[in-house]
């Protein structure tokens, strides 16, 4: 938490030092519609939130599908490579796109909601433009240091995999781009084509059949490589056809307010990539690269999780940034999106905590189940991290404190990386879970106070303590299916089944589902799951 008034300070001198520039002024939203502008936003976030929630499944099953079908082919020691191989990767991914894209989903739509696309338009090619001119330097700078990087780790593998990833470097940040320019507009769809359904359904077919012919760490490599390529493709054909993005007088905006923005969030980039990829660095340092592997499929079963709140982020940040002027519209769709984000999560939470070793034995394979104990851990810090506004500051993000992300991603990075190398030694794979989940408790609270101190808005509402509330006996009843049923199989089917029946059962009792809900579902759901919500905020 930073004392003063420092964030006010910032984002006032942005505007101020291009108050000559239109693409600073914030008007009010005039846009003509039938419902109230509260209820149009959550009706935005709703639809977009659908479309996206669809996309983040699908990704989810084909990276299971992928990781399942890579640990029944190769070595758990050589899945670490891979993950070492990329941890790098991601870290420098961040310095080649400089967080830059990141101004896309901020500017883009307050552009677009004047009715400015020639500016949206211009912005979006200077991102892409600086993008790929940062990311092909970094990509040379990786080729050139790729045995040095591995002999930090003391695996001369990782160098192969460097070497192939850095060509990967451009790609991934027009990637980024992309995903952000599809926030930006509110095409969320064309997320889901590229990077839930193109991208990691190549990426399968290429991994697997590079491994059936024997290639090893190469071959999980070039699946990865492949599948970024024609993601790629695809989603520069999707974005270059959008009209939206058409008409009126190309107009950049300058470089100093995209950097006064970006750059603090690039840093913040820095850190939250380091701060993920950090336990791979702890745990490798102090123990095995099979150590690393298990650990890595511990984090993938608890990132799951998350599902949830991603499906809502990438249209939660644009929505914020329209209106963060307006105190009450933000006001409610923070707290509409944490207790809708909740409300689906801690179901979720209840199944992989008390059902991760039977789902990490039946996905994976037996000796994968050491990483129950992370799963607990990990799962812990991300409910109290989304509850904050997102590991990410996503909230903090749309409203424009760039710096305070910064501040609370430094806080999360060395939290982080104290309570792993304090608890790795002693505890192990467990020790780098509980370290990230101190780590995510602190910057989330950080989050929280400040939010509340700059902008006196909190998350807290009766409706949210019902969803909690309801959640208490499905944990019960989840607990005593793992207890009295021995057999992983078994509990695998019978526990999700037992907790969200037992959850929708308490949640129509203590009546969680709010005539607000059932409004938004009209416009977004068929009419038939209408009238069951209906008849639940009813009963």
């Amino acid at each position: 938490m930073t004392h003063g008034r420092a964030p006010d300070v910032t984002v006032d001198a942005a505007e101020s030092q291009s108050a000559p520039n239109p693409s600073t002024e914030v008007r009010e939203d005039t846009t003509d519609t039938s419902m109230p502008p509260s209820n149009v936003g959550d009706q935005t976030m709703a639809e977009q939130g659908g479309v996206t929630f669809a996309g983040e499944l699908i990704k989810k099953g084909f990276g299971f599908l992928v990781v399942a079908m890579i640990t029944r082919l190769v070595s758990p020691g050589v899945y670490g490579l891979f993950v070492l191989s990329t941890s790098v990767l991601h870290l420098t991914q961040v310095f080649a796109s400089a967080g830059l894209h990141r101004a896309i989903d901020y500017f883009v739509p307050q552009y677009l909601d004047r009715g400015e696309p020639g500016r949206a338009r211009g912005l979006t090619i200077q991102v892409f433009g600086l993008l790929l001119l940062t990311s092909t330097v970094t990509g040379i700078g990786v080729f050139v240091a790729a045995d040095a990087l591995a002999a930090a780790f003391d695996e001369p593998g990782v160098a192969t995999g460097l070497r192939m990833l850095s060509v990967a470097l451009p790609l991934l940040a027009v990637f980024n781009g992309l995903m952000a320019s599809y926030s930006g507009i509110k095409r969320l769809r064309y997320r889901v084509y590229v990077r839930d359904i193109t991208r990691p359904t190549v990426r399968l077919l290429a991994t697997v059949g590079l491994l059936l012919v024997g290639f090893g760490l190469v071959g999980i490599v070039g699946g990865y490589v492949i599948g970024l390529v024609l993601g790629v493709l695809l989603g520069v054909a999707l974005l270059t056809r959008r009209n939206v993005l058409k008409g009126g007088e190309t107009v950049f905006t300058s470089l100093r307010e995209i950097l006064w923005y970006g750059v603090p969030l690039a840093l913040a980039g820095v850190i939250f990539v380091v701060m993920g990829q950090v336990d791979y660095f702890v745990v490798g340092y102090f123990m095995s690269s099979d150590d690393v592997g298990i650990y890595r499929i511990g984090y993938m079963l608890a990132a799951n999780l998350l599902v949830f709140f991603s499906s809502l982020a990438p249209v939660f940040k644009p929505l914020i940034a329209e209106r963060r002027r307006d105190g009450d519209a933000i006001t409610e769709r923070y707290q509409t999106a944490t207790r809708w984000v909740l409300a689906l999560s801690l179901p979720a939470a209840a199944v992989l905590v008390l059902g991760a070793d039977a789902y990490l034995s039946l996905v994976f394979t037996p000796q994968y189940t050491a990483a129950s104990g992370v799963v607990l851990a990990l799962i812990v810090g991300y409910l109290v991290s989304v509850t904050a506004g997102g590991p990410d500051g996503a909230l903090l993000q749309g409203l424009g404190y760039s710096r305070l992300v910064f501040l609370n991603s430094a806080l999360l990075l060395v939290a982080n990386l104290v309570f792993s190398v304090l608890l790795v030694p002693r505890y192990g794979i467990l020790g780098a879970g509980l370290g990230t989940m101190l780590a995510l408790t602190l910057s989330g609270v950080a989050a929280l106070l400040e939010v509340y101190y700059y902008r006196g808005i909190h998350p807290f509402t009766r409706e949210l303590g019902l969803v909690v509330a309801a959640w208490l006996p499905a944990l019960a009843t989840g607990a005593l299916v793992v207890t009295f049923v021995s057999r992983d199989l078994v509990v695998a089917v019978v526990l999700p089944l037992v907790v969200v029946v037992t959850y929708a059962l308490a949640g129509r009792s203590l009546g969680v589902v709010t005539p607000a809900d059932v409004e938004i579902a009209e416009h977004v759901v068929p009419q038939s799951v209408v009238d069951r919500v209906r008849r639940a905020s009813e009963s």
